[in-house]
């Protein structure tokens, strides 16, 4: 079991866990119960050189680091802390071996003395520290192989129940999901994709040999699912407030009829198709249908402030949906820091790469000091022309416009 503090909560100190949690021997005298529990149930082994054949040994080493080292307090460690083991003299007999604190499981008083059994408790403040719970708490179901044959003698009669209750398996995690109640069968959340696409450029789907007129003059090539939404905000005056993917919450596309019709029942969630920015005039077509609502026609998706623009990608800049690319030209500078200069070269290589930058002449007129800064002196340091310089920061644009 793993349980998660509260900052108020936490044991930030030794002196803290050591209230909690103790892995030296009771004195036995004045607790001889817990004396007695904690010599039958929390001493590990023997191992090492009092033991070299205990099962935790491999290697010639203790699989479980016992025994531990002495230690005057607790302290705390980037994983399990160093708890408080005293060299106290306490000791007892164990497998004919007398064990000391080095030996001693961590270990609640209370628990023990309620229990009386093996409880280990641990104070940790990292996940590799309890990732021996969690291998065990994500552990996928086991399974088994079976094959299923006619009984010898009965040909002709296959009793299909019988080899279901024969056959069948039912691991300790179904088990506990069925014991619990919990629900089996569940019905997802409708999702509507919406497709879309530049003006003209609808997508139909044919066989090699049909006729062009009949591919021209088929109903989903002059009305797409874009084209009927938008259809549709002429004739329905609530779908002037509504955006393309909040239009499947209130309408139902009906396919026979390629229209948009108001929703009666149920709901359903609306998608937006997604295409990389390197897609140009699609992707900021697609970043306009996220902010504009009920348009009419694709003139009327471009128009911003009154002016009907000439491409998308100007909409969104007069809508302000494209940045400047600060948060890349931050993310150079930020990272010229702690980072060499060949790192931020490669680092700008990716990014343009990713043609996920809007303008990248202002990405590199932001940056090109930093990005530069020791090609002079490897130049002077190779005894070449230091006038040549100039020309390498054309490299970066160049591999943009190749890729």
């Amino acid at each position: 079991m793993v349980l998660f503090l509260q900052p108020d909560s936490k044991m930030p100190t030794g002196e803290d866990i050591d209230k909690y949690i103790s892995a030296e021997l009771p004195d036995k005298d004045l607790e001889p119960y817990l004396y007695e529990v904690v010599g039958d149930s929390m001493i590990h082994g023997p191992c090492g050189p009092a033991n070299k054949a205990n099962v935790c040994m491999i290697d010639g080493k203790c699989s479980k680091f016992f025994p531990k080292p002495f230690s005057a307090v607790t302290k705390v460690d980037a994983g399990f802390p160093i708890y408080k083991r005293r060299e106290d003299g306490r000791m007892v007999h164990k497998k004919g071996f007398d064990c000391d604190n080095i030996y001693v499981v961590p270990y609640n008083k209370d628990l023990s003395l309620r229990y009386r059994a093996h409880i280990n408790v641990e104070w940790c403040n990292q996940t590799r520290s309890i990732k021996y719970l969690f291998k065990y708490i994500t552990k996928v179901p086991d399974y088994v192989n079976a094959s299923v044959g006619r009984d010898d003698g009965n040909d002709d009669i296959v009793d299909e129940i019988k080899k279901h209750y024969s056959c069948r398996y039912v691991s300790a995690c179904e088990g506990t999901w069925r014991t619990l109640a919990f629900p089996t069968h569940y019905r997802t959340t409708p999702v509507e994709k919406l497709s879309f696409h530049l003006p003209g450029q609808q997508l139909d789907v044919y066989n090699e040999d049909d006729p062009v007129e009949e591919i021209l003059n088929r109903i989903s090539v002059g009305k797409s699912k874009f084209v009927a939404w938008m259809e549709a905000n002429k004739i329905y005056p609530e779908a002037k407030n509504l955006t393309y993917a909040d239009f499947p919450s209130y309408f139902v596309w009906h396919l026979k009829t390629r229209m948009w019709k108001p929703r009666r029942r149920g709901f359903a969630i609306g998608r937006i198709t997604y295409v990389p920015p390197s897609l140009g005039e699609v992707y900021y077509l697609r970043v306009l249908l996220n902010i504009v609502k009920g348009p009419t026609s694709f003139e009327e998706i471009k128009t911003v402030y009154g002016i009907i623009h000439e491409k998308f990608k100007d909409a969104c800049y007069a809508l302000g949906l494209l940045d400047d690319d600060r948060e890349y030209i931050e993310a150079i500078k930020e990272a010229s820091l702690w980072s060499s200069r060949k790192y931020l070269r490669r680092l700008f290589s990716v990014i343009l790469l990713s043609k996920s930058v809007t303008t990248p002449e202002n990405v590199w007129n932001a940056t090109w000091e930093i990005l530069s800064e020791d090609i002079l002196y490897n130049q002077r340091k190779k005894k070449k022309n230091p006038r040549k310089i100039h020309l390498i920061p054309k490299l970066f644009l160049i591999i943009y416009l190749l890729a």
